[in-house]
């Protein structure tokens, strides 16, 4: 486990090995790096990358999903 309030790299060299995860499972739109803060990922709880969610999307926009998400069983 990582410390949340931790600076860490999303991009280059050394990128921590979370976000080398998230962005091997699922992409952006023009390659596998992360563009611009608040780039948001949503992860059943098998550790699946379910979405990406751009920098622009509000968490309120993300609840269908989430919400589908906890749902299923």
């Amino acid at each position: 486990m990582w410390d949340l309030s931790t600076k860490i790299d999303v991009n280059g060299k050394d990128t921590h090995p979370i976000w080398v995860y998230l962005k091997s499972k699922q992409g952006g739109t023009l390659g596998n790096f992360i563009k611009w803060n608040f780039t948001k990922f949503v992860m059943d709880k098998e550790g699946n990358i379910v979405k990406r969610y751009g920098p622009p999307t509000m968490p309120k926009d993300m609840e269908k999903d989430l919400l589908e998400l906890m749902n299923k069983k």
